[in-house]
């Protein structure tokens, strides 16, 4: 059995990385607005450096991004020439309700998304939303305090009653929260956390994730109510931990390390905290703000599938280990794998971890997967005419997808689809760079924000309109 007949490939983006137009159509301020490039930016995502407002001594990438607020026609005819079954796009929270706490939504945030979606199905495009990737109204921050506050939980819940109402018919596939596991390492980022001094922060954002959970429990319900067609999916940062050695010590942190990513996963699945979390808890010292009522809402109304991104495997080592290198990866730190290949950013590449992932995630949840981001970030030089020949792209996911086909054809994993990440070039989330590009599509901007914004295919937009169009069977490099 190879991939389903219907089976969605597609690309990926994030509204925050690509849309720009931070201040127009009535949008609000968000926390990944106020995200620089630079130095500051680690300690602000992680909630360790409050910065709640732009000033004139940094550079805000996602100001402008690659302004596909003004430039969606054009992209989604390119995502279209390369066939793609679906696109994978997040909704700006502060352009439906700019403050977040408004009685009434922006009905020019709502046209713009409709717009979009229109478009989208002009190609035959499947539209799959992101209803928060990583973005939450600047208001609900100074205001609430972020996630950490029940009240957000509401304003979710207005937020996609309005969603679903407004596009249904329009929409099909949803997604909750992108990587909702990142909570616990970019706090402010995930969760719009900035922490005091003293504060413990472990307590904290264990109870951003908390309401997290019973808003994404929520929308789950909602999204069933008002369209029973909906399907409604959980997204999580994943990658398989390796233990560096086959000494114990290390296979445990490896074990520990893979449960902190999934625990959040496992109650949007099976509707409830493991025993193994609820342990941890206790040892901290830690009291979940559960109310009456929540347990029976995460138990009622779990997702109807999984979705994760991948990158890179993930490397645990015990402290009895010394003299570790250690390496990059979409904020985890991790040790060097020493049998794997990395990229320009330190990131492991594995594609074996990709089938190991992929059947980690199936044996534990039994659930239909949808791979919703994947690929490389690397530096592109254009020739004169903004022509990329990625060559290296190709077989980073020419590898990949040979992988993933294994896993679904001999291990028998149920996959959904694939959207590779930044089909076409954006700002990078981790870095706040341009130069770190993943797409399909050139996109003549640098770090500095400079740049004609001009869209070129690459190379590999060919190669990946050929792998589209034979459902996953050429993987064959294209000729020049």
């Amino acid at each position: 059995m190879s991939f389903r007949e219907d089976f969605l490939w597609g690309g990926a983006t994030a509204a925050n990385q690509c849309e720009g137009g931070y201040n127009e159509g009535g949008r609000g301020l968000a926390n990944v607005d106020v995200v620089p490039l630079g130095k500051d930016r680690f300690p602000i995502i992680t909630g360790q450096m409050k910065h709640l407002d732009f000033d004139d001594k940094h550079f805000y990438p996602a100001k402008e991004a690659i302004d596909m607020y003004h430039r969606f026609k054009e992209d989604i005819k390119l995502f279209g020439e390369m066939g793609f079954k679906t696109y994978r796009l997040s909704i700006a929270w502060s352009r439906i309700f700019p403050k977040g706490d408004e009685a009434e939504p922006n009905e020019e945030g709502l046209q713009f998304y409709e717009d979009i979606f229109n478009e989208c199905h002009k190609y035959g495009i499947e539209p799959l939303v992101t209803i928060t990737h990583f973005d939450c109204p600047m208001h609900l921050i100074k205001e609430y305090g972020g996630w950490k506050n029940r009240k957000l939980v509401g304003f979710y819940e207005k937020l996609v009653r309005v969603l679903f109402t407004r596009y249904k018919g329009l929409v099909r596939y949803w997604l909750t929260f992108n990587e909702i596991n990142m909570i616990l390492h970019a706090p402010f980022m995930g969760a719009g956390l900035v922490f005091e001094e003293g504060e413990d922060q472990d307590s904290a954002k264990y109870t951003a994730a908390h309401h997290e959970l019973i808003a994404s429990a929520l929308a789950t319900k909602i999204a069933h109510e008002i369209d029973p067609e909906n399907m409604v999916g959980c997204m999580m940062a994943g990658a398989a931990y390796y233990p560096y050695s086959c000494r114990p010590t290390d296979v445990w942190e490896a074990l520990e390390a893979q449960r902190e990513e999934y625990y959040l996963i496992d109650v949007q699945v099976r509707g409830e905290y493991p025993n193994y979390f609820k342990k941890q808890l206790e040892r901290k010292g830690i009291k979940l703000p559960i109310l009456t009522g929540d347990e029976e809402i995460l138990k009622a109304h779990t997702v109807d599938f999984v979705s994760f991104s991948y990158y890179s495997t993930r490397v645990s080592v015990s402290a009895e280990n010394d003299e570790v290198e250690f390496t990059g990866g979409n904020i985890f730190d991790s040790a060097k794998n020493p049998y794997l290949e990395s990229s320009e950013w330190g990131w492991q590449i594995d594609p074996l971890g990709f089938r190991i992932t992929l059947n980690n995630l199936y044996d534990r949840y039994q659930k239909p997967l949808f791979v919703v981001e994947n690929g490389l970030g690397a530096v592109d030089t254009p020739d004169e005419n903004g022509y990329v020949v990625d060559d290296y792209r190709i077989d980073y996911m020419a590898s990949h997808i040979a992988a993933m086909k294994d896993a679904v054809e001999i291990d028998g994993v149920d996959l959904l689809g694939y959207t590779s990440w930044g089909c076409i070039d954006l700002v990078s989330a981790g870095t706040g760079e341009m130069k770190k590009r993943y797409g399909f599509i050139y996109v003549d901007r640098n770090n500095e924000g400079n740049g004609t914004l001009k869209r070129t295919p690459k190379k590999s937009f060919n190669w990946y309109k050929q792998v589209i169009a034979s459902n996953g069977e050429n993987l064959e490099m294209p000729a020049e």
